[in-house]
């Protein structure tokens, strides 16, 4: 117990020395009047430092926290949310919003819990500290918001919940850039996997929940909230496969064709949001592999199949190229957080730029991409939803992926949200 009053101490003066450029007070002299040409500025920046003094304060004022963090998670399958029906009044919206009330602080409080569990010397990064500070003022902003009693309520409360889903939208990239600023001080490779993969799982289910409450405010009859009603994996692939040709091209000046085969026609109940993460990463991937393995005839590439396989219990996507395949000697590292096969590509000078441009393009670039977070990110979300991603390579060949993910309405007991 002494002890981990000296490591808090310590911490709280290490947070004060970061903070004391943020949070002192401002007087503008004359130089300073042609910057603050009102007020309002100064009043904008103090309230800034204010509410940042008041998250970094709360940090030591836990026992909400802490009794939040106790509290287990009430988890619900897609087929409870997909059942559950509109009702004309709109009672369905008033009980979903309840349900987060309730749901969100216990959650966020486990995802602190963590945080606070990290080595000191990671803890303290101040890249990974400020995500700690936003699930605090997220924890805080949503345990004070009043009971969700009326529509008028409820409205207020989602016009919040959208505000924390865009102020937490960098967490993925905020969390990569931290863990690769204190890499050198990670010895235990097992502690970071479990971390990353429970935060970021259980971010994707704090998202996904969100989303479909702020989704039940849409009229839009395939849907219940985020849930499609008769999904085509055959027309999310192609919206992936165009995202993902249109990169290479800009990158490389041509694309590998993609030929989609199998069940093409299959329909079924499912989340397009993970898919949307998942998918264009394992495409760029295949497309980056084609390319690079065929950099002295760019316009005359192997295609990547894409296979679709449709049963009563899952669902499997194959995504199959000709690219070269992974060496044996880092198979086993390509799904560990922060390792990225850019770091074999040496061997070609041509291929730095290239790879560096292509993996931080696009629309998916932000969430989990440029930092080796794409494919254990994948497998993280695809375990998470009952199902799993695995490879297999032929050196000198090429890789298949296979991403399986159960149905939410089949015979198998589906994942839980």
């Amino acid at each position: 117990m002494e002890r981990n009053k000296v490591v808090a101490l310590i911490f709280f003066f290490f947070i004060l020395i970061l903070l004391a450029p943020i949070t002192k007070t401002i007087t503008p002299t004359s130089t300073d009047n042609e910057r603050f040409r009102s007020t309002s500025s100064i009043q904008g920046y103090t309230e800034l430092a204010r509410e940042r003094s008041k998250t970094v304060t709360s940090f030591y004022n836990q026992s909400a926290i802490d009794v939040s963090a106790e509290k287990a998670s009430v988890r619900l399958t897609p087929a409870t949310l997909l059942y559950a029906g509109k009702s004309p009044d709109g009672h369905h919206i008033l009980s979903s919003a309840k349900y987060l009330h309730k749901e969100l602080p216990v959650r966020i409080a486990h995802r602190i819990k963590g945080f606070r569990s990290l080595p000191f010397i990671i803890g303290c990064n101040p890249t990974i500290l400020q995500v700690h500070e936003l699930y605090i003022r997220a924890y805080h902003v949503l345990s004070d918001f009043p009971a969700i009693k009326d529509q008028e309520m409820e409205a207020r409360y989602s016009k919040l919940v959208q505000q924390l889903l865009d102020d937490h939208k960098d967490v993925v990239t905020l969390l990569a850039e931290g863990f690769r600023e204190c890499r050198r001080h990670i010895q235990d490779e097992t502690l970071v996997r479990n971390f990353l993969d429970t935060t970021l799982t259980s971010r994707l289910g704090i998202r996904m929940l969100a989303t479909h409450h702020l989704a039940l405010h849409e009229e839009n009859p395939d849907f219940v909230g985020i849930i499609c009603r008769r999904l085509s994996p055959k027309k999310i692939i192609e919206k992936w496969v165009d995202f993902a040709r249109r990169l290479c091209e800009h990158q490389y000046g041509n694309s590998p064709r993609v030929r989609i085969n199998g069940h093409v026609a299959a329909r079924f109940p499912f989340i397009p949001l993970p898919l949307d993460y998942i998918l264009p990463e394992l495409l760029k991937n295949a497309m980056r592999a084609t390319m690079e393995s065929h950099l002295d005839t760019p316009y005359n590439v192997p295609d990547v199949g894409v296979t679709i396989a449709n049963n009563d219990v899952d669902f499997v996507i194959r995504i199959s190229d000709r690219g070269g395949g992974i060496p044996h000697r880092i198979l086993d590292k390509v799904t560990d957080y922060h390792y990225s096969t850019a770091e074999e590509s040496n061997q070609d000078p041509r291929m730095n730029n290239l790879f560096n441009t292509m993996t931080n393009s696009g629309p998916q670039s932000g969430p989990m991409h440029g930092f080796g977070f794409g494919l254990p990110t994948s497998r993280a979300y695809a375990e998470y939803l009952g199902g799993s991603l695995s490879i297999q390579s032929m050196q000198g060949i090429g890789t298949d992926v296979y991403l399986r993910l159960r149905h939410i309405d089949g015979k198998g007991e589906s994942f839980r949200v």
